[in-house]
Order: structure tokens, then sequence, then C-alpha cells
């Protein structure tokens, strides 16, 4: 393809746009590119379906394992190259010692498919410019530049194509740090003499050309931080993976607001349902590729809860594991994921080829749906073995434990379905249970919140409220150590007693509740003054002032530290239906950052 002269400038411009992001730890959202759409493609019903996935970020970057040239880096280690700006050709010499001659691809797979993923995407380059594959368009690879000699996607696509796993390649189609005319290397490279149309013509694309061409059917290539690329370009990289293979699938990243279904960022859940496809990625502990400094590993619990939450917006999980610089996968990773397959052994109806729920979110859990069944996740018993389904416009009858086949009685009235939960659920990390209906289930979207005495607490979060004024929901994100980036969906913006914040709740049993403000607020924000606002239905007011409290200046690279803060004890006499509303006393600077606010019954 042949690109206009005016690229030279344009790179330069972009060149320096990245140099910008890396010494500031890089900007997520621009990196990303937040503005693709959820996919609509026909071609992704597999992917709609299947769910669970699992990432590999896999290179020399694992043989490092967060230690490179005697400093130690805490944080993402595939980005170690880039934080220690070791030199090209060093990395390249360091890089040669990689040789995982324990890599068994036949075992990864055996992993991958007792943990109930049903794809597989691996790095076929990261930033780092190395191949894991063998290239003939660069040398810079696992075949010609290290002692290993042989290419482990080939094995790997052999074994997935033996198991019935789909298989996919991630590609870092603007970042290259070893090439010259590259993006993100401005330590080796300046940035002025930088030609990206060469770089694009000569080396990434003929690379996604190979992938495509030499390892079978594929069923995603997975594009990453499209930086400044132009639509133009971010289309043929596009236009190339359909030409090649039609039903290939490609990743939002390729840029542009293009590809066949959406990435968030980096652990990022969207606040509600999302139509479409889509994906969130996490991976298992902190780092991306393996570091040996790296051990908070996500539980059984968690990775179970938060497919579940995922699958109930609509999207699929896809979980990344770093392999090591030896080729075998964190032995962590490989217990828990194998521990996440047992319960989707028992419980996989619940999760494959479920759609979002039209019932949101209840303090037990969550729910997913398929027509005529209605699942739900059950993560906290209520005391009283009593579970509420509100907004239930079909007819319900039986209610099943997937875990062990229990049948669980149930009672209709109206919308409500109540469930008598035995006194032990089969699995207190998630119990599943199925639902069967006739008639058809609306979408909920403005019903009230429930509010109970029977969990420890009920979260109202900030996508659940309704906005007046000024006040609007953001995603605020921020990290722990390098790159690892987290996310605060929060109500912001409310600067006028008319940016008003509320929430019409659903209380099903008398007492008295602590209502607490859970914030993030800086000197800008500190000592500003809100009310808090509860009206039970027919009757007076109940107005409670707070004064906001400093937790500290926002920076998307440091935590972002919140403060949970008790407001308001408020009794209630009957069960029945409640407004909360929160908003500034006076106009003047942005009240808080309120990420939720917490209903916990007073024992």
């Amino acid at each position: 393809m042949n690109l206009p002269h005016y690229r030279k400038a344009a790179f330069l411009a972009c060149s320096l746009f990245i140099s910008s992001l890396a010494v500031h730890a890089q900007q997520p959202d621009q990196l990303w590119g937040k503005n693709a759409e959820a996919g609509k493609s026909e071609k992704a019903k597999w992917f709609t379906e299947a769910k669970f996935g699992m990432f590999l970020h896999w290179g020399p970057y694992a043989h490092f394992a967060g230690d490179i040239r005697g400093k130690r880096y805490y944080g993402i280690t595939e980005w170690i190259m880039h934080r220690d700006k070791t030199p090209a050709a060093e990395y390249a010499k360091l890089a040669a010692r990689f040789n995982p001659t324990e890599f068994d691809a036949e075992e990864w797979v055996d992993i991958a498919k007792a943990s109930g993923v049903k794809y597989i995407v691996l790095t076929s380059k990261h930033h780092d410019g190395f191949a894991m594959f063998d290239s003939k368009v660069s040398d810079f690879d696992i075949v010609d530049a290290t002692p290993y000699k042989k290419d482990p996607i080939k094995a790997l696509a052999a074994a997935c194509k033996k198991a019935g796993i789909k298989l996919g390649f991630y590609y870092s189609q603007f970042q290259d740090w070893h090439e010259p005319n590259g993006g993100g290397n401005s330590w080796d490279f300046d940035p002025k003499t930088k030609d990206y149309s060469s770089y694009y013509k000569n080396k990434s694309l003929p690379q996604i050309t190979e992938l495509l061409s030499n390892y079978g059917e594929l069923g995603i290539i997975w594009f990453d931080t499209p930086g400044n690329m132009s639509k133009e370009e971010s289309s043929a990289f596009l236009e190339k993976v359909h030409q090649l293979q039609p039903n290939c699938l490609v990743s939002s990243r390729v840029g542009n607001g293009l590809g066949d279904f959406k990435d968030f960022g980096d652990g990022e859940v969207p606040a509600g349902i999302v139509k479409g496809a889509w994906e969130a990625i996490f991976t298992h502990n902190d780092s991306w590729g393996y570091s040996a400094f790296d051990q908070n590993f996500k539980t059984p619990k968690e990775m179970i809860r938060l497919l579940a939450e995922v699958a109930s917006k609509g999207g699929n999980l896809m979980m990344n594991v770093g392999p090591m610089g030896n080729g075998k996968l964190p032995a962590m990773s490989e217990q828990y994921f194998r521990a996440t397959g047992a319960w989707l052994k028992r419980n996989g109806e619940g999760i494959y080829q479920t759609s979002y729920a039209p019932i949101p979110a209840q303090p037990w859990g969550v729910m997913t749906h398929k027509p005529g069944k209605l699942y739900l996740h059950v993560f906290n018993r209520p005391h009283n073995g009593k579970l509420l389904v509100p907004g239930f416009t079909g007819t319900a009858k039986k209610a099943t434990m997937l875990a062990n086949g229990q049948a669980v009685s149930l009672q209709q009235k109206g919308k409500d379905v109540w469930l008598n939960l035995p006194a032990t659920l089969p699995d207190e990390r998630n119990t599943v249970i199925a639902i069967d209906y006739t008639g058809k289930l609306e979408e909920q979207t403005t019903a009230p919140i429930t509010v109970s005495a029977q969990f420890e607490r009920t979260e109202l979060l900030a996508s659940g409220a309704t906005l007046k004024g000024n006040a609007q929901t953001k995603s605020l994100t921020h990290s722990y150590y390098f790159g690892d980036w987290k996310h605060a969906n929060c109500i912001v913006n409310q600067k006028d007693p008319a940016d008003v914040a509320s929430y019409q709740l659903r209380i099903t049993d008398p007492g008295d509740y602590k209502v607490v403000l859970q914030y993030a607020a800086d000197t800008a924000n500190e000592r500003r003054e809100g009310v808090l606002e509860l009206t039970p239905a027919g009757k007076t007011k109940q107005t409670y002032p707070f004064q906001v409290l400093f937790t500290g200046k926002h920076d998307t690279h440091k935590p972002l530290l919140f403060i949970d803060q008790a407001v308001a004890v408020i009794n209630v006499p009957e069960p029945g239906e409640w407004n909360l509303q929160v908003q500034p006393v006076k106009e003047g600077n942005e009240l808080f950052r309120l990420q939720k606010i917490l209903i916990e019954p007073v024992n």
C-alpha cells in the first residue's frame, strides 16, 4: 500500500506523542483505542458463546522475570525493555539467552481445556519487537535469535486444533522498540528520522500475513496499542485479516473505531450491560508477562465470580497467564485455572452460550440468561434462606441447583419470585440455580434496588444512579505498580444543588440501617458540604448533611484512595420504597468522586 509522503511528518508527531506517554508510564485510554463499539458481526457468534478465554503473554521478558541488567522492576514485565531503556542491540543480546526447553504445547492446551476456556490468544510479537514464531520478515525471532531454534506457535496451533480450542494471536502493530521506524523507542532512535510507513509496509503488515498464512485457521488477531495510527492504516490491517481468513475476528485495538469485537481497558469491566460482542481482559496476577516478584494470583473464588459478573453483562472474560522463561506455566496459575474449570464442569450451563440478564444484580449476586432459563449466581446466601428475584415478568416453573441437581422450592407472587434455599449451599463461591420459566422476561431498566437486612450490606453503584443537572459517571483509571491498571466508576461533576444523584430503593426488612458514602476527594473537594436525603414513599423527607474529607489527589499512575464515611443511620419501620439522593448544599467546586453508597443493617 502506497502511503502519502506526509506520513513522515505525521509519524514525527505520533512518535513524540508515544514518547511522552512512555515518560509518564503510558496514558492507557489513548493507547487502547477506547472509541470502538461492541461488535455486531454474525461471524462472532462462536465468540459470544465461548465466554472464557486464556491470554498468554510470553517472550524474552519471561526470561528476565522482572530483573534486567542487574535492576529489579516491579509491575508489568513485558514493558521491562522500555522501562529500563535497554538499547535495542543490547536487548537482542540478552534475549538470545531465552531458551524455553520445557515448553510443551500439549501440556498448555491440556491445562486450558481442563480450565474450561474455549479459546487461547498468544502474544506473537509484543512491543519489544521479538517474534515468537519463525518469521521470514525479521530475524529477531525465537527461531533465528535464540538457542531454542523451534517455532512454539506451530506446536501450539497443532495442539489447539487437536483439542478443538480456537487459537488467536496477539500482535503489537504500532509499537516496536527493536526497529528504528517502529513506535515507542525514542532512547535509541531519533523521532525526527522515523518513518512509520516503512515499518508498517516492511514488517508489521508482512508479519500479519505470515501469521494468517502459516498456522492454519485462526479465531482472532488481537491487535494492541494503535497509538496515532491513521484510519487508513487500521483499515489495512483489518482488511488483510478478512482477506486471508474471512472468519477470523479482529479486536477493537486495531484502532480508529474498527474491529469485530470490543475490548475494554486492561482490568476493566463495564459498569452495566453492553450489547454486542465484547471482552474484558484481566491478568491472573498483576503483571501480564511473567514476574518472579508477583504472587498476587486471583483465587478460584475471584476468578469464578469475575467470570459470572462479566457474563451477566453480556461479555467474555479473557484471563491472562504469564508463562515462565523455561516454558512452563506458573504452578499457582495452573492450579487455580484447573479449579475454575472444575467449577465450570458442574455449572458451565450458566456461563457458556448465555447472554446478559434482563434483571439487574441483587445483593445476593448476579444473573445470566438463555431463552426459557434464568441462571442465578448466588454469591451471598440470605441469612434467612429466602432469596428474592424481583421484576420476574415470566411465569417461574421450577428451580434447580446445577452443581447437584437438587430442586429448590419457589413461590411467585406477582413479579416477585421467592426461593427457599437449603441451610448449606453446594458452593459458597458461586452456587448457580436455574429457574425454568415460560413467557417473557422484560428488561428491568428502572426497577428499584433491593435493600435487605439478610445481607451484610447492599452496594449502590455509581452506574445505578439516576443523574440530574451536570452530574455524570466517569471511569477513573489509576494504578498500583507500573501498568497495573485499575478502574473506578464514579459519579463526578456535582457542583450545584441541582446536580443530583438519586436511587430508588425497595427495602424488604424493617430495622435500622447505616448509610455510608464511599468516595475519593482531593484538595479542591475538601470541606465541601453535601446532603444525603432519604424519603420513604408518601412520607416526610429525612436530611443528613455531611462534610467531604480529603483522601488524595487523583494521579493515573498512583493508587486512588477511597474513604468510607458514615453519614446517617435510618429507621425503617416497615417494608416499602424509599428515594435516596445526594447533592451539594451550595454551588462550588465538585463535591467528590462518589464510587458507591453502602447500606448496612445494624445488628
